[in-house]
């Protein structure tokens, strides 16, 4: 009863049912060789399999990650609704949300991406615009705030279908994750060149990246290819005409950044960002998981098929 209430409703899970089937298709059998793999490595006195069977098979595993991850329920109330013990819980938890955080972002139908290389290579593939931005994470209860991960937004260009226009014009880009995160204060530029950002776009194909004032310095590292708000030449006694035009050009540029701060709306919508109150090394896990599983159902949205 507990599965069937979860998987029917969208606003439990996140997720429509034609997606949590394709994740169910996709990590189940990757979790039973992941399975498989550790009870072979470590010594045992009897046979491999003997004894009592599973209690939370693999669907109720998952079913139990997303709503840790979109609620924040805690594992002594997912424990009681499966039947099993808090640790059972805990353990399928840190074993989902891994094998989630490593699926990567889903672009379009067919088209995963895990890395910033990856990232890098698929902008100048398609002639798309990136849209770079990161954000601040609450931070766990010990006081120690988190700089989020910088997150690469893809904006499709309008030669393709109404339905992807639209669904990015209300923010709802997919999110790729450029790498895990960064313990403490971090500024936006630092983030950028450790995760190796400056390099891959001097050396790799001509994109437009699309960036706050924060990134203003990779912009003539890398050719203007990191695009930044225009710079303000008067300080005092601007004239009217430059205010006007600077004035133009900066809401212009805002207004294609736009999709990057509704994405990380989106992002924050599940409680597990919103305020992560469990250990600090889970963290990047964590964030890849729900960016992952957000960038899936985004896309699923966009086919034709399912809209029917």
């Amino acid at each position: 009863m507990t599965r069937a209430a979860i998987v029917s409703n969208r606003r439990i899970t996140g997720l429509s049912v034609g997606v949590f089937a394709e994740l169910v298709a996709d990590l189940g059998p990757l979790w039973h060789v992941c399975h498989e793999a550790k009870l072979v490595s470590r010594p045992w006195q009897r046979a491999v399999g003997v004894g009592e069977e599973y209690r939370l098979v693999f669907i109720d595993r998952l079913l139990a990650t997303f709503v840790h991850l979109g609620y924040g329920v805690t594992h002594d109330v997912l424990a009681c609704w499966f039947g099993v013990d808090r640790c059972v819980i805990a353990r399928a938890v840190g074993e989902v949300r891994a094998l989630l955080a490593g699926r990567g972002c889903t672009i379009s139908p067919g088209v995963r991406l895990r890395t910033l290389a990856e990232v890098i290579g698929h902008l100048g593939a398609s002639g798309q615009t990136g849209i770079i931005d990161g954000h601040r994470d609450p931070g766990p209860p010990s006081g120690r705030r988190t700089q989020g991960p910088g997150h690469l937004y893809l904006r499709e260009e309008q030669a393709e279908c109404r339905e992807v226009h639209d669904l990015h014009r209300r923010g709802g880009a997919a999110a790729v994750l450029l790498r895990s995160t960064t313990p403490g204060s971090c500024a936006d530029i630092t983030h950028a060149r450790a995760l190796g950002l400056v390099r891959l776009l001097a050396d790799g194909p001509a994109v437009e990246i699309l960036a706050d004032a924060g990134y203003q310095g990779p912009g003539a590292q890398t050719g203007g290819r990191v695009v930044t708000p225009p710079h303000r030449k008067f300080k005092k006694n601007a004239p009217d005409w430059y205010e006007e035009m600077h004035e133009r050009q900066r809401k212009a540029h805002s207004s294609r950044r736009i999709r990057v701060e509704h994405g990380i709306a989106h992002l924050k919508n599940w409680r597990a960002l919103a305020r992560h109150l469990g250990r600090r090394e889970h963290m990047s896990d964590t964030v890849q998981a729900v960016a992952g599983l957000l960038s899936h159902q985004q896309t699923a949205d966009l086919s034709p098929r399912r809209q029917r």
